[in-house]
């Protein structure tokens, strides 16, 4: 590009992250660029039409957004002003077990309590502190990992929560089938090894927003939050380009600022010889997990769950009994495929009865399998959803998988199919991507990583982006302040 064509922030990706860190330096009064590769924004918050049936659009990664309303980010910007719809189906979650049976996770925390049975006790003595104080325990989940929690109480809550169902203790408070593996189910939002105390970290604080004040389903499907955060960069003469990859610092118009919602992996090949040796080499030993298949359907009516709440739930996490879950887990952490693996299911149309077009739905659906894997798992999951929801196999018009290998071409973020830019372990949640007070400013002056390869983790909640902004903003522009987010400022 022109060496005269300059302005004060470049933005490289347009996930969620990317596109929180531009609008928060955007509503700064800066001059700001953004740059996407793909031909679509939204990084894995896009809704596409995949050609499976005329009309049909599909959740690309993500569908559910147990974050959208109350992420501290999402809070301010106010995504219902912004004409959002958000519905959150009375039924959270479920979990269909064998037999019938099911674990089901409303948002009226009672009467979840109450068909849990013998383990309804326990499961609010665990959760009910998360739920009245839910605020804090997102703030806390959420946070940069370096300031002292708004609310210590609830931070400490939330803490020895995940320090019990992240180890071998996870057993100990419950006594029937159901509740543990209503739990765990969550759990698998994230990819890894179970018991961990990053994988309880993220079952315990979802399970506590299914309960208060839900799990949001929006309308029109994920696009229709990144729509708004790209309408308000738009009001704020904010140039947003997609189609355009880059590959290096001579793509990029000269700027003071420079915010990567890349993965490490891509902040290297794009500085190259400009980053420091060392820090250089940690970022190329940064670990990357397993993956993920997608596999999107086609159905022409709703799936026929044994168990009748399990159709009412946004999502539904099909795998079994916790000892099931935890066995497949682990054999993807070994590299093997799992027989009967994991699989997050949703059903959009549930809430969005316009997702529906000539009497077809989308089925929104993905697994878990070794890192690169280039299996296709189309029939696998389908044999695993049958297996809770008899005769599902007549109700499917159409399948389509795409593998972990080809999740990249998406998006380049998903490494190997790894959509959470890199793997969940404890030492990575703390030093990600690596070990530093400032995990988001490299070495080279004024560019910082804001992807969710930094603090706080993985989703769709736009904290990653949010904290980089906040350190370029003080650091290269003398802003000390966040600016006001919401439509109305």
């Amino acid at each position: 590009m022109s060496q005269s064509d300059q302005c004060d922030v470049v933005v490289v990706g347009s996930g969620p992250n990317g596109l929180a860190a531009a609008v928060t330096m955007a509503r700064a009064g800066l001059d700001v660029r953004v740059f996407e590769a793909q031909a679509t924004l939204g990084g894995g918050a896009r809704t596409l039409d995949l050609g499976m049936a005329p009309g049909l659009i599909h959740d690309v990664c993500s569908a559910i957004h147990p974050l959208a309303a109350a992420s501290p980010f999402f809070r301010s910007f106010d995504l219902r002003a912004r004409g959002v719809d958000l519905r959150f189906p009375e039924v959270s979650y479920a979990q269909p077990l064998d037999g019938g049976r099911a674990g089901i996770a409303y948002r009226n925390l009672d009467r979840t309590v109450e068909e849990l049975g013998a383990d309804g006790g326990a499961w609010r003595r665990l959760l009910g502190p998360l739920v009245r104080h839910v605020a804090g325990v997102v703030d806390a989940a959420l946070s940069d990992r370096r300031s002292i929690p708004k609310d210590p109480l609830s931070a400490a809550q939330l803490g020895l929560a995940v320090l019990e169902q992240g180890t071998r203790l996870w057993n100990r408070r419950w006594s029937e089938e159901r509740a543990p593996a209503l739990l765990t189910g969550v759990g698998t939002h994230a990819i890894g090894r179970q018991p961990s105390l990053p994988v309880a970290g993220t079952a315990v604080m979802l399970a506590a927003l299914a309960h208060t004040p839900g799990w949001a389903m929006p309308v029109g499907g994920s696009q229709a939050i990144v729509d708004a955060m790209v309408d308000d960069l738009k009001a704020h003469g904010v140039m947003v380009t997609a189609g355009v990859p880059i590959t290096s610092m001579d793509d990029l118009p000269r700027a003071r600022t420079y915010l990567f919602d890349t993965t490490p992996r891509n902040l290297v090949q794009v500085l190259g010889d400009r980053l420091p040796a060392r820090y250089r080499q940690a970022m190329e030993r940064y670990r990357y997990g397993d993956g993920v298949a997608k596999v999107d359907f086609v159905i022409s009516e709703p799936v026929p769950w044994e168990h009748p709440s399990v159709g009412q739930a946004s999502t539904i996490h099909v795998g079994g009994t916790r000892a099931e879950m935890a066995h497949a887990e682990a054999e993807i952490a070994s590299g093997r495929h799992a027989e009967r693996p994991l699989v997050l299911v949703s059903d959009p149309a549930l809430t969005d009865p316009r997702r529906e077009v000539g009497g077809l739905r989308p089925l929104w659906t993905y697994t878990h399998v070794p890192s690169g894997s280039t299996v296709d798992v189309g029939h696998i999951v389908q044999a695993q959803i049958e297996r809770f929801a008899p005769g599902f196999g007549d109700v499917v018009v159409a399948r389509r998988t795409i593998t972990a290998a080809r999740m990249p071409h998406h998006n380049a973020n998903y490494i190997g199919g790894d959509f959470a830019a890199g793997a969940l372990t404890t030492w990575q949640l703390l030093a990600r991507p690596a070990l530093r007070w400032d995990p988001w400013a490299t070495p080279v002056p004024g560019v910082y990583l804001c992807s969710s390869a930094t603090p706080p983790a993985p989703g769709v909640h736009g904290m990653c982006g949010l904290h980089a902004a906040r350190r370029a903003l003080r650091a290269r522009f003398g802003i000390k302040r966040i600016p006001e987010l919401s439509p109305a400022s």
